[in-house]
């Protein structure tokens, strides 16, 4: 039976040496604590202000699934993630990875930019080891907090040997999902996270259990390597579409020296006609001009609906806008032309 059947997997047998997790605190709703007293509706309440040793606490029977470290690298809201932020993170994820004494990363995060920081390390970070991302809709001190459970849920995979080599992991709702396909896709339920070809596998029983793998290019297949990359990343806007869009947008972009711009079409990538003469303007001027689809599935096909050839600008396969910003920001930090780029976002 392969490692990616469905099969049950097996827990440590007694006297096993436990896994050494890392867990990388940020901040974010699963560090949250309730601002209106009791009774408050959950979504009263401030996020970053519970600290990682104290979530750990927070979960005793974490303490029988592997010996823990825990470290407060960021405490912040995960809306305040800047590029910065996913680059400092990255780097610290990586380091831990290459330490011999840790065995996995969590990384306790909100869950507002959770997508793009998990798909950010997914290809940056060159390990086989899991990295698993997990936070929280409803803050520690609301009713039926969903915090702890994710965490003890995210220990749990982190720990598990089938995990490894499966790039980075969002494990939310008992829901193990991967860094590349992941969105938060309501605002309030648990359930709010979802992928738009499905889990990779469920936590059942404390216990990882898989059905899909993913075969795009990670981690230490990627060709984005977080240690090659020594300066800010390139500033890449992203325009989402709609009626009565202006190009003021697109040249305010331009203004605050962005080398690349996401237009986040209809449908799929549609180009509406009042802007077609703009974008392959911007091309000649050498910011590249990304089509991506708005609606949050699905691929953008070349030359469908504008002539992507004609104008020198890219596709992405079926990357949401937020994940083509950052996918054309890190082939953009390597001098990739509109062809390489392309084919990156066809690779990946």
């Amino acid at each position: 039976m392969n490692a990616d059947s469905p099969a049950p997997s097996q827990a440590l047998s007694p006297g096993a040496r436990r896994p050494s997790i890392a867990v990388v605190a940020t901040g974010g709703t699963i560090a949250g604590a309730g601002t209106g007293g009791d009774g408050a509706p959950s979504a009263a309440y401030q996020s970053a202000v519970v600290s990682a040793d104290a979530l750990l606490r927070g979960v005793p029977a974490l303490n029988r699934l592997a010996a823990l470290r825990a470290e407060q690298l960021f405490q912040i809201d995960s809306a305040d993630f800047t590029d910065e932020h996913l680059l400092q993170l990255a780097r610290r994820v990586a380091a831990l990875c290459a330490q011999d004494d840790v065995d996995g990363v969590v990384v306790t995060h909100g869950t507002d930019t959770m997508e793009e920081s998990a798909y950010f390390l997914h290809l940056t970070v060159p390990t086989h080891k899991p990295i698993v991302l997990t936070g929280a809709m409803r803050p520690g001190t609301a009713p039926a907090a969903d915090g702890p459970a994710n965490l003890l849920h995210a220990v749990a995979v982190a720990a598990h040997p089938s995990s490894a080599g499966r790039g980075v992991l969002v494990v939310m709702n008992e829901q193990i999902h991967s860094g590349r396909d992941v969105a938060k896709v309501h605002s309030m339920r648990l359930d709010a996270f979802a992928s738009p070809h499905g889990a990779l596998g469920l936590v059942l029983e404390g216990q990882p259990r898989w059905y899909r793998a993913v075969v795009r290019p990670h981690t230490a297949a990627s060709e984005f390597d977080i240690r090659q990359i020594t300066g800010a990343l390139p500033l890449v806007g992203v325009v989402a579409g709609h009626g009565n869009m202006r190009a003021e947008i697109f040249e305010a972009w331009v203004a605050a020296g962005a080398r690349a711009i996401v237009h986040a079409g209809f449908g799929g990538g549609t180009v509406p006609d009042y802007l077609k003469a703009l974008l392959p303007a911007l091309q000649r001027r050498g910011v590249q001009v990304v089509r991506a689809a708005r609606v949050g599935d699905g691929p953008v096909i070349r030359n469908a609906n504008f002539d992507d050839d004609a104008a020198g600008s890219v596709v992405v396969d079926d990357q949401s806008p937020q994940r083509a910003r950052l996918l054309a920001a890190l082939s953009l930090a390597r001098g990739d032309d509109a062809a390489a780029m392309q084919q990156v976002f066809w690779r990946y």
